[in-house]
């Protein structure tokens, strides 16, 4: 039993100067056309490394791993005990109640989020509300089961709570879900939960937070026993909160999973099966058929605890620290554009999410030369959020239509976008450095001006980008 004791001792504290050293992959170089250069990541908004005390947890865990639940071997029961103490876990984290709530494990929050628009049962008269500034996720799954009706944003780039406000008032009690997003993945705007919640609650309508990037950066509560203010659902990743393997979790009422059959059928959601009928067992189990992602689970479960290890007086101190010094910065170099808040005061604010541009330079190039030339990783484009992004570019609606007939010609060439800089746990300001150099030299046009344009793609690459990525990595 003395391994057993041992894979349950805590990790020695971790603190936030630590991390820069212990990201998987921290010292990895890639080739590029200056010469190899160490990687440096700023695109933790789409996912985010993981550190080297997860993989020693999760190496640690595979020596027990094996099938949860029904197992009568000891492996099976271990690991049956470590997925439902990270099922505990997630729910302490974010103050779920699961006497009135459940938690559910997903692939990720898209999935998450089909599932539960899959068990609401929408009415024909039914309404959900839902925002301009909204991820893909938080929108489209909406679409296949009810009205949606889309609160505007304002001018800065935030939620028009006057236009909230307004369409609660013209559809009352129709409205039966407002489903917002705690924090922007464009902007790094981050919402007034409480008065979404307080104003959903009082025409009858229940609450979902797309937590997705907010989970990540902030503590949140569920608040399950205060009626004005309650979550009734959120949903989150792990693979956006540096736990490998990827799992989603949503956290909602249960009674809207009690009743009904599940989204998905299949293996362990069944007490009884005859040839007639099949009779569903209880929940969480009831929801999540097949055999579920237990390492990606248990890494989710190791995630968390170093979040507690960290604190969260640290975690945002150290953000908010990145932000101020990046805007700060980036103010002064020429020609780059902001599409959110650009004040380093209020770094605290929001999270670590800086949308720009570089005047005269598409965003695919900017993006494109930052990797070729710098080894620097960010994002580019409309990040999963059409609407929001043409929001903050005040595209009109002309320029609108012409995207999209040229995107259905296979032409991706005028995509309106941004380049997306958005920091994690690890990074630092000397990285940030070497971003605001390369930022300097676009600007200055001291860049390689042979970059082909890919149309269909939309992509930019040096004229003989060839890679052999097995030179890199082998199956």
């Amino acid at each position: 039993m003395s391994a057993l004791r041992t894979m349950n001792a805590p990790p020695a504290p971790i603190t936030i100067d630590q991390l820069p050293n212990l990201v998987v992959g921290a010292d990895t170089v890639v080739p590029t056309r200056t010469g190899s250069r160490r990687y440096i990541n700023f695109d933790n908004a789409a996912s985010t490394p993981t550190f080297q005390p997860i993989v020693d947890g999760l190496n640690e865990f595979l020596t027990w791993y094996s099938n949860v639940h029904r197992g009568t071997g000891f492996k099976s029961q271990l690991s049956s005990w470590a997925f439902e103490e990270a099922r505990d876990m997630v729910a302490r984290f974010v103050g779920a109640d699961l006497e009135s709530q459940v938690v559910l494990f997903c692939k990720n929050s898209t999935e998450a989020i089909n599932k539960l628009a899959h068990r609401m049962h929408f009415e024909p008269n039914d309404v959900i509300l839902t925002t301009l500034m909204e991820h893909h996720s938080n929108e489209l799954p909406w679409r296949r089961v009810a009205r949606v009706v889309h609160i505007a944003v304002g001018p800065d780039g935030t939620i028009d709570k006057d236009d909230y406000a307004t369409k609660l008032k013209a559809y009352g009690n129709r409205v039966r879900l407002v489903a917002i997003t705690g924090a922007s993945n464009v902007s790094g705007y981050i919402n007034d939960i409480d008065h979404f919640a307080r104003e959903a609650h009082r025409v009858g309508a229940r609450l979902l937070v797309d937590g997705a990037q907010l989970v990540p950066h902030r503590p949140v509560r569920l608040k399950p026993d205060d009626p004005e203010t309650k979550i009734d659902y959120m949903v989150f990743s792990a693979h956006k909160m540096y736990a490998p393997f990827g799992v989603g979790v949503l956290v909602g009422d249960r009674d809207t999973f009690e009743q009904g059959d599940p989204e998905e059928v299949g293996g362990g959601v069944v007490d009884i099966v005859n040839l007639e009928e099949a009779y569903w067992t209880e929940l969480p189990e009831k929801e999540e058929a097949g055999t579920p992602d237990i390492v990606g689970v248990v890494s989710l479960g190791k995630a968390i605890r170093l979040f507690e290890d960290l604190g969260w007086d640290a975690i945002i101190d150290h953000e908010a620290e990145l932000t101020s010094y990046a805007l700060t910065e980036l103010k002064k170099i020429d020609k780059i554009v902001f599409y959110a808040d650009d004040e380093p005061s209020t770094a605290r604010d929001r999270l670590g999410v800086i949308p720009i541009n570089v005047s005269g330079v598409p965003h695919s190039l900017t993006a494109a030369v930052l990797s070729h030339e710098g080894a620097i990783g960010v994002r580019s484009g409309c990040f999963c959020a059409h609407l929001y992004v043409k929001e903050l570019l005040k595209c009109s609606n002309e320029r609108s239509r012409k995207v999209e007939r040229d995107i259905l010609n296979r032409d991706r060439s005028d995509i309106p976008g941004a380049v997306r800089v958005s920091f994690g746990l690890y990074n630092t300001k000397d990285e940030i450095d070497w971003l605001l150099e390369m930022l300097k030299r676009i600007a200055g046009g001291d860049y390689r001006n042979d970059y082909v344009l890919n149309k269909e793609a939309g992509e930019y690459a040096p004229p003989d980008y060839r890679p052999s990525f097995e030179e890199f990595f082998r199956f």
